[in-house]
């Protein structure tokens, strides 16, 4: 293990949907999984290629009733390339004798290899390596290179390569049901002897899109001369290419793809321009150096360098490729969000969700153009949340729980629990807490970069926008003097309604009251951060008067946050009625328990009668404000803020919770890493194996978890550095785990590169002489330093306690 490899030594038909997500390649634009090209679809394999802000939406008749869903459609397979040895049939891994077997993807080149020998029926023995990357040089290019060698044997085979337009979105058994069909053919194409092309159109977003690609063979670096035959369909085109092999002798034939959609800028016809530059595309070896060297930029910027255990330093980089992957400087040009399980697979429909929330920060921290671009794609959006507002009679903008293509609300009215077979209501849509992450998203992309004139052209009046939602839903209660908010849910989606109830919410779900005072205490201040001339311009063209801004003051002092217990803040108002779960029975009748609504309603039973949680919900405040803001925020409020505060709350939502996303595993580790060091290093552990061994049984093969992966890499530069923005002073409170010898890792703030390293006695913060904008103010240890271009920064750090002073209870 070199920290740079994910590699398995065998093939594992049951383990390989979750092998191809993980060893998918893309570049920000588009993603191909990492299936075999020899593979048809079905049964263990599943070659999806998805791009960003492909959607398309159809409907579904479900027992009469329309249900409508937008996807983030399977475009057509590019990657297949196939053999036939001697006129036999295509070769296939369940037909052959398997003798040796590799598949890896190279993390740091964001190459995918495999790497076979078999044997045939007939007895021949044949070696085959394949290498396919996704270029990060030019978004709309990819290559594929095979290596065929016959060992014993000598004769004439024939490579299949085609583009298949037959696909459907079939990649996530529980949407099976619904119409997955959204590909119209248009027409296939040749460009000259060597280039392939097929045209396809969305059936409801008449979005085109057209793949062309390059096939030819090759002795050592001469061309081979083959013979090629066509056969072509509507939806479907393919080349034989035949030619003669020697024994020993190895023959390399590459496929170069390129692809063009509608969306694209500069493009007319997108079949004319992906034909046109397969044409010119370099030959593999060439396109991959490009490809290469693009990745060592990004890895120059964005790599987190552990030292003390290697396996989690390879997961660390893996985590890092699977976000670039989805969101590298090519999304910076395109109308794109952060979808939840990235761009390879087909899980929540492509759908944006609050994820973004993990995402962000170690993009911010990074490469914040590209943050900048991410929430362009929600100003884009305004409109419509504006008008979902309306129509749900708030005022403000109303942005939606799940979000695809125009902004509207893409949440469905029904799931399927795979446990009981049943369609159930989905009351997820009440999670408005969406819209004060996009706050808190839009507030610290300022804080980490001063980019005001992003402020002021777009964040600014998104703030206030969504500000002015949460003054609408709320409603002031003269018998509490304080204001509420009725009819939402928090985070834990086991709580949609009250036990009983016909309507779905909960009243004064405390993380989002208190994010709301938050956010309503900095929407006025926002103003005065503009130019006066900006600051009057907006508030006379949203109507911002005198009276909205002394209300969102008045918020932000007395939202009401309800409490239980001997300091307890409960998830809800209500919460302490909630009877308590056999934890211990249901962990010994079931084992694995983080989907407990599935099992209990698949009982007849419901989880809205218990204290439990699907993930942190209250827990998510420690998560997201440090111990003096959270302070603050409840001070504030005219709450008490104990020193025991945060311990009590986290151990007495941690006995409660099942996490049942993988995102608790992250915010517990993120919360308990000042507290607990050791358990917070059991949670990041987790959550860093969450998606590479599939703990939520079959889910990551279904698309990785953007917001845990991102979350992992936030830990390590967020939690365990103890990093906080405040004051426009960059603070370091240090509390690396004990299992790591030395973290090291670049940031970027206020467009200044730093090198951040930390071991268990000293932290180095150093400026890079060059590129820096100018200088920055360092805290730690109590103390604040400007540190100029060329300056460097040490701090020796006191003896860590011991576990057993810091542990809390729970």
């Amino acid at each position: 293990m070199n920290g740079f490899a994910l590699a398995y030594e065998s093939f594992d038909p049951a383990g390989e949907g979750l092998r191809e997500a993980l060893t998918s390649t893309g570049n920000g634009y588009l993603c191909s999984r990492g299936a075999a090209e020899w593979e048809d679809a079905g049964g263990a394999h599943y070659p999806g290629t998805y791009v960003h802000g492909v959607y398309n939406r159809e409907t579904t008749i479900l027992g009469g009733l329309p249900v409508l869903n937008e996807d983030l459609v399977n475009l057509p397979n590019w990657l297949v390339l196939k053999l036939r040895i001697e006129g036999a049939d295509a070769v296939r891994l369940a037909d052959v004798e398997l003798l040796d077997y590799r598949h890896e993807l190279d993390i740091h080149r964001a190459v995918v290899t495999r790497e076979l020998r078999f044997r045939d029926a007939a007895g021949r023995e044949t070696a085959l390596r394949s290498r396919r990357f996704v270029s990060m040089a030019d978004p709309h290019r990819a290559g594929i290179e095979w290596t065929l060698t016959p060992r014993n044997w000598s004769g004439r085979v024939e490579v299949i390569s085609a583009i298949d337009g037959r696909v459907t979105n079939e990649g996530v058994a529980r949407y099976l049901e619904l119409e997955g069909r959204h590909l119209n053919p248009v027409s296939p194409r040749t460009f000259g002897a060597e280039v392939i092309a097929l045209k396809v159109q969305t059936r409801q977003s008449n979005i085109y899109i057209s793949q062309a690609a390059r096939t030819r063979v090759f002795r050592g670096s001469e061309p081979l001369a083959v013979e090629r035959s066509l056969y072509q369909m509507e939806d479907y085109i393919q080349q034989v290419l035949a030619f003669d092999v020697r024994q020993g002798a190895p023959v390399r034939v590459e496929k170069m793809l390129t692809l063009s959609t509608s969306r694209d800028a500069a493009t007319s016809d997108t079949l004319a321009k992906a034909g046109t530059s397969a044409l010119r595309q370099p030959d593999f070896e060439e396109a991959l150096q490009g490809h290469v060297s693009a990745w060592e930029e990004l890895w120059r910027v964005c790599d987190v360098r552990v030292r003390g255990d290697e396996r989690v330093q390879m997961l660390l980089r893996l985590h890092v490729s699977h976000i670039l992957q989805v969101c590298s400087r090519h999304t910076a040009d395109l109308d794109a969000g952060v979808p939840a399980r990235g761009l390879n697979g087909e899980a929540y429909r492509g759908h944006v969700f609050w994820d973004e929330l993990y995402v962000f920060p170690f993009l911010g921290l990074r490469m914040p153009e590209i943050t900048r671009e991410l929430l362009m794609y929600r100003y884009r959006r305004l409109d419509e949340a504006r008008a979902a507002a309306r129509e749900a009679g708030f005022g403000g903008a109303m942005f939606p729980w799940q979000s695809g293509s125009e902004g509207k609300e893409e949440t469905q009215r029904v799931h399927l629990n795979p446990l009981s077979g049943r369609w159930e209501p989905d009351l997820s849509r009440n999670q408005r807490h969406v819209n004060a992450a996009i706050f808190f998203n839009i507030w610290h992309y300022f804080q980490a970069t001063r980019d005001l004139a992003f402020l002021r052209e777009y964040g600014a009046e998104m703030m206030v926008e969504i500000a002015r939602f949460w003054t609408s839903i709320a409603w002031f209660n003269p018998d509490r003097e304080r204001y509420e908010i009725h009819g939402v849910m928090g985070p834990d989606e086991f709580h949609e309604k009250y036990p009983g109830a016909q309507e779905g919410g909960l009243r004064n779900n405390a993380y989002t009251n208190v994010m709301v005072a938050w956010l309503c205490g900095l929407a006025s201040e926002v103003l005065s951060l503009l130019p006066a001339s900006r600051a009057d311009a907006l508030r006379a063209r949203l109507e911002i008067s005198e009276h909205e801004l002394r209300l969102w003051q008045d918020m932000s002092r007395r939202m009401f946050v309800p409490f239980h217990g001997d300091g307890i803040i409960s998830q809800f108002e209500g919460y302490e009625a909630l009877g308590e779960l056999d934890w211990d029975g249901y962990r010994a009748k079931y084992g694995n328990i983080q989907r407990l609504d599935r099992i209990l309603r698949a009982e007849g039973d419901d989880p809205n009668r218990y204290k439990i949680a699907k993930q942190a919900d209250t827990v998510m405040l420690f998560f997201l404000f440090s111990p003096a803001a959270l302070r603050r925020l409840f001070e504030r409020l005219g709450y008490e803020y104990r020193a025991d505060t945060a311990a009590r709350n986290i151990a007495y939502y941690d006995q409660r919770t099942s996490h049942g996303s993988t995102l608790s595993l992250v915010t517990h580790a993120g919360v308990l890493a000042a507290l607990d060091p050791d358990s917070s290093w059991e949670r990041f552990v987790a959550a860093l194996n969450s998606d590479v061994e599939d703990v939520q049984e079959g889910t990551t093969r279904e698309g990785i978890h953007m917001g845990v992966m991102a979350g992992t890499l936030d830990l390590m530069q967020l939690a365990y550095p103890g990093t906080e923005i405040r004051d426009d002073v960059l603070h370091f409170e240090p509390r690396l785990p004990g299992s790591i010898q030395e973290l090291s890792l670049t940031m970027q703030f206020r467009r200044t590169p730093l090198l951040v390293t930390l071991d268990q006695d000293t932290l180095t913060v150093a400026l890079h002489p060059e590129g820096a904008s100018g200088p920055v103010r360092v805290g730690a240890g109590g103390e604040i330093r400007e540190l100029r271009p060329g300056d460097r920064y040490v701090l020796r750090l006191p003896p860590a306690r011991p576990a057993e002073e810091r542990r809390i209870d729970g």
